[in-house]
């Protein structure tokens, strides 16, 4: 049933301006579509994302949404170089070393958005 069907994550924003920027500067992404109260993004893949505002935004404590690269190192130099920091972790099963964790299923990074929103990138092997 939706196994043909295009994703769309739906995140928080405190402040939609606020958000509206971060995307927009830092991972140079601008909304297919505005709503009252959101912000629609699409990717050319057909996937996409909402941010609509509410005071729940930042309170996740788990990653909520990502993109998968062919190459981590390059998008985080690019990410780094407008100013995006990434997170470092050291947990059972999961250790960063400069933001980046190199497992068997290949490599991951972390970054927090305008908002607290954990966002991620990954690099399958």
């Amino acid at each position: 049933m939706l196994k043909d069907s295009a994703l769309m994550a739906v995140l928080p924003a405190k402040d939609i301006n606020r958000a509206k920027d971060f995307y927009r500067d830092k991972l140079g992404l601008e909304p297919s579509d505005t709503m009252e109260d959101g912000l629609l993004y699409r990717g050319s893949d057909g996937t996409g994302f909402l941010i609509y505002e509410t005071e729940n935004a930042g309170t996740a404590k788990n990653t909520q949404m990502g993109w998968v690269t062919d190459n981590l190192e390059r998008e985080m130099e690019e990410l780094r170089a407008k100013g995006v920091t990434f997170e470092e972790y050291d947990l059972p099963g999961l250790k960063t070393e400069n933001g980046v964790v190199d497992n068997t299923w290949g490599k991951g990074a972390w970054f927090l958005d305008s908002e607290g929103n954990i966002l991620s990138l990954s690099q399958r092997t």
